[in-house]
């Protein structure tokens, strides 16, 4: 599907066997009735396993089940290796975690969980519909959505900076839902003032344009297209490069990206963060994993730090998002206790103990479970994360750039950084029509 990576059966089986020797949690049980190995992503922030280890032993004491669980890193991209190699080997987890467009490209792989998520959604409400889209294949969901990594990327800005330009982002966006007039004006025209005033004072916004390494640019851009009505192809795979939303969002663009950084297009996902935490960017897009380096690190940067919804344009708030997923192989030989595990895993209580051993950094995407106490306690300042969930309040609406093409046409799009490389064009000069030329020539070759 897509670019799924492609790997030699013969390395393959190494990897497979090598992923069962990643570091892992052997969960003691009292007279096992079956066994269970789980590929769960290792999280970044200290503690967060060891919740998930508790919960995992618990459920493992209870139905007497031996569980092997691995916790993988994204580092090195471990974690989407992983299935690459098992899914091949036809060997490997029960239970694996999949990262956005990954559940489609190997989806032939994975066992239906459509009871599960019935179960899962009467009790959660609703999954958005980004996780929706990437969670369903041949008319079955084929993935759990998860709460552990999933995330949003809206601004995170220095309060004081601000300030001094005459907003109040504490005002705008309180640890409170209300609707007031400054977030009526907080729109993608208001933020090109302060993206030019950054600029000028020496406090650029953080934005880049990167290749396929700078995914937090590739988020953004998409989210900014569908804020003018923009998109590159549609679901039967027809061109809108040519649509009056798309040249909207291009006239905008050519704008805006003269107030990014010199050296956006070198950009990767780091250096958003490190632009931020040395107090270098007024403002970047970003889950709240930049705040909390800054928090360890950089203590007075953190305190002046507020995370709000992203800007609005003519078609609507749209913020980026990334998600993450359980599967349960289809070659697994105990589907029914992996599936069962994974309902428990994402049972309320349990979900909310683990946001709680994150600081709220992950962001269950189910209709119910969007008013956890920890997103208003969390300091420094409190309530500096209260609006990074997607609540219904906020008037966001979720962003997966190229979601709307296929999937197959999609993960193309988005792994070749097609909309950051829009903006690199347009910064350099390129005009309008160059770049509809090149992008149609590009796009091209993914629905051949």
């Amino acid at each position: 599907m897509g670019r799924s990576v492609t790997i030699p059966r013969r390395r393959a089986l190494k990897l497979a066997a090598a992923a069962t020797a990643l570091p892992l949690v052997h969960i003691r049980t009292a007279g096992a009735a079956g066994k269970l190995n789980a590929g769960f992503w290792d999280h970044w922030v200290p503690g967060a396993n060891d919740i998930m280890t508790k919960q995992i032993n618990a459920w493992a004491d209870k139905n007497k089940v031996e569980v092997t669980a691995d916790f993988i890193t994204t580092t090195g991209t471990k974690l989407q290796l992983t299935p690459a190699a098992e899914t091949q080997a036809k060997t490997g987890h029960d239970i694996m975690t999949f990262i956005s467009w990954d559940v489609q490209n190997y989806a032939d792989s994975l066992d239906p969980v459509d009871d599960q998520m019935k179960q899962l959604q009467a009790a959660n409400g609703d999954v958005n519909k980004i996780a929706t889209y990437l969670a369903n294949n041949k008319g079955h969901w084929v993935a759990i959505p998860a709460s552990n990594g999933t995330q949003t990327k809206p601004p995170c800005a220095r309060i004081s900076w601000f300030k001094e330009q005459g907003l109040d982002l504490q005002a705008m966006y309180p640890t409170h839902d209300e609707h007031n007039a400054l977030q009526d004006a907080w729109t993608w025209e208001n933020f090109l003032k302060y993206a030019e005033a950054a600029q000028k004072g020496g406090m650029t916004f953080s934005m880049g344009m990167g290749g396929g390494g700078n995914t937090d640019g590739t988020d953004l851009h998409g989210a900014l297209f569908s804020a003018f009505g923009g998109a590159l192809i549609d679901a039967e795979g027809k061109s809108q490069l040519k649509s009056d939303g798309t040249r909207q969002a291009m006239e905008f663009a050519q704008r805006l990206v003269k107030f990014y950084p010199a050296d956006a297009v070198s950009y990767d996902d780091a250096s958003n963060n490190r632009a931020l935490i040395s107090g270098k960017s007024a403002l970047i897009f970003n889950p709240p994993s930049a705040w909390a380096v800054a928090k360890r690190d950089a203590p007075k940067v953190a305190a002046d730090c507020w995370t709000f919804p992203a800007p609005a344009g003519p078609k609507g708030r749209f913020v980026p998002t990334q998600q993450y997923f359980w599967g349960v192989y289809n070659f697994s030989q105990n589907k029914s206790a992996a599936k069962d595990l994974l309902v428990y895993l994402m049972q309320r209580e349990n979900i909310e103990a683990r946001e709680i051993a994150c600081d709220g950094y992950d962001l269950p995407p189910y209709a119910k479970l969007t008013d956890f106490k920890v997103w208003e306690t969390v300091a420094p300042p409190v309530g500096t994360v209260y609006n990074y969930p997607l609540r219904q309040a906020s008037g966001q609406i979720p962003s997966l750039t190229a979601s709307e093409a296929s999937p197959d046409v999609a993960v193309q799009i988005y792994n070749r950084a097609v909309h950051n490389q829009i903006m690199a064009r347009l910064k350099e000069g390129q005009t309008i029509p160059q770049v509809i030329s090149w992008a149609e020539d590009e796009i091209s070759g993914f629905t051949r």
